[in-house]
């Protein structure tokens, strides 16, 4: 037998008192919290949810989280949680592509109408059968008609409950692919996937009982799941839950809470150096706390990695991996040295090359698709053997990431494979001239595109946002760029935007970028 769900368990049988969940003025232990999840798994039950059924989860980083995905998989289902930010069309295809016979979705607020828009997905879906509406006072009336609330659903059901005798090969979560190309995949993530990446996890970062971790990262979302709550909770450290990330009330949570570890993507670090009225006291107690960043989702610039090094006094471990990959792969390990700019070595258990197009191995340095191996690897795309005989191939996993490997085993991420820009024969990575716009002091962001051209094949845009109150301009950025690359490299365009597109973890959509370039 293996649960995911026993490391709540666990948690809650070393630790009972301890603290385990903090959201604003609310605290929660973990016996609290696996009694919480133990009410859903027995009213999931009760409902007639069977053991591998799918239940859907839109949540944002509220208690009702943990409580309903860890009540998911004590029942023995499989959790799917969703982007928060998904409207009813959307919502429905993930409803009806994973077979969900059960939704929960909390009731949103002003700026993230979520109860109207699942609402109206749910009613398009007839497999569906139960819709649960977590509303923010677990104690207030239903207002859908006809649904239950997540406060309702608990009421009378007893604490007690045991995890659902699961197999290491049955599916425990499905993870959606974040669809910048293409519909949503959904990745079936096995239990061994999970605990085993949790174990991982924890152990790269240290979290234990003595720590505070801040989760700003969406919960629905790999990277925030499993390195941080699965991972924190179980290592034992207290959750401190941010529903939205704006960078000022992460660092009140720095300073209210004590926080030692915190987990972002790159944007995240960015805007915590740009807060403005963080006075020098206040770095010194952040500092005093704070132990460890840990960064993942897309390449960090080490021009940033550096900075926020300098200022709060911490290493930044940078990591990489997909939610095809549950999500960790590589890792620059506490205990290895560091190599700024590297995305580390392989995790334990997990093996990781860089290849050609006919799959055969590189030497280092030369860059070529990265491909993972290893206990990380997801079992398959949902219903899709197609896509899957085409991600995983020998037993490896094709990332469509290009990178490169050194003499010592590091990995290095180098860009996208679909990113790649190919002009004049050339081909041209974006992310080492982001790198470059990213070295400029007015520069605060900068996405690389490939754009169609009829004398090249395609030519070079970079899209920038400027720091506050800077006036550079298209033509000076232009400039600039020939003094600090080759020429074949320069943009040939330059667009200054007032933002980047974004989806809910930070990561830049360029999609739409080359959308809107094309239209």
């Amino acid at each position: 037998m293996l649960n995911l769900a026993t490391v709540l368990e666990t948690a809650a049988r070393d630790y009972p008192d301890h603290c385990a969940i903090v959201f604003g003025g609310h605290r929660m232990t973990y016996r609290e919290l696996n009694a919480a999840a133990n009410k859903a798994a027995n009213a999931l039950r009760e409902a007639g949810v069977r053991q591998g059924d799918k239940v859907a989860l839109s949540c944002p980083n509220l208690p009702a989280f943990p409580v309903v995905y860890y009540g998911i998989l004590k029942a023995g289902a499989v959790a799917a949680p969703l982007n928060v930010l998904l409207k009813r069309k959307e919502i429905s295809y993930h409803l009806a592509d994973s077979d969900a016979v059960a939704y929960f979705c909390f009731e949103g607020a002003r700026h993230l109408p979520m109860l109207e828009e699942g609402a109206a997905a749910f009613a398009e879906v007839e497999t569906c059968k139960h819709f649960f509406v977590i509303t923010a006072d677990p104690a207030a009336p239903c207002p859908v008609e006809g649904a239950t609330t997540l406060g309702q659903l608990l009421t009378g059901q007893p604490p007690e409950s045991s995890a659902a005798v699961t197999g290491p090969d049955d599916t425990a979560v499905i993870l959606y692919t974040s669809g910048t190309t293409g519909q949503p995949k959904g990745a079936e993530l096995t239990h061994a996937n999970m605990v085993l990446n949790a174990f991982v996890s924890r152990d790269l970062h240290g979290g234990g009982p003595e720590d505070r971790q801040l989760i700003a990262l969406p919960l629905f979302h790999s990277f925030g799941q499993t390195v941080q709550m699965n991972a924190g909770v179980l290592g034992g450290s207290a959750l401190v839950l941010l529903p939205r990330f704006e960078a000022s009330a992460a660092v009140k949570a720095f300073l209210d809470e004590g926080i030692t570890i915190f987990c972002g993507v790159p944007t995240m670090f960015s805007d915590i150096l740009r807060v403005r009225d963080l006075s020098d006291e206040d770095v010194n107690r952040i500092s005093q706390t704070l132990r460890i960043g840990v960064s993942g989702g897309a390449a960090i610039p080490v021009d940033l990695l550096r900075r926020f090094e300098e200022r709060f006094n911490i290493p930044i471990l940078e990591g990489y991996g997909l939610s095809e990959t549950s999500p960790v792969a590589t890792f620059n390990r506490r205990d290895r040295p560091r190599k700024p700019g590297s995305i580390g070595l392989p995790v334990w258990g997990v093996e990781a090359r860089v290849v050609d197009s006919a799959s055969s191995p590189l030497p280092p340095e030369e860059p070529g698709e990265i491909v993972i191996r290893g206990h990380n690897v997801m079992k398959g795309y949902y219903k899709r053997p197609e896509a899957t005989a085409e991600t995983i191939r020998d037993g490896w996993l094709h990332t469509g990431d290009i990178g490169k490997m050194d003499e010592d085993g590091y990995l290095y991420v180098v860009d996208r494979l679909k990113d790649m820009i190919l002009r004049a024969g050339f081909n041209i990575y974006p992310r080492e001239i982001e790198e470059t716009l990213l070295a400029h002091p007015d520069v605060a962001a900068a996405a690389v595109i490939g754009v169609p051209d009829r004398e090249f094949g395609e030519e070079v845009k970079a899209c920038v946002v400027l720091e506050p109150g800077a006036t550079l301009t298209a033509a000076e950025v232009r400039a600039w760029a020939r003094t600090e690359m080759a020429k074949y490299k320069c943009p040939r365009y330059v667009e200054i935007r007032e933002a980047l597109p974004m989806n809910a973890t930070g990561k830049i959509l360029k999609r739409e970028l080359r959308q809107a370039a094309q239209a």
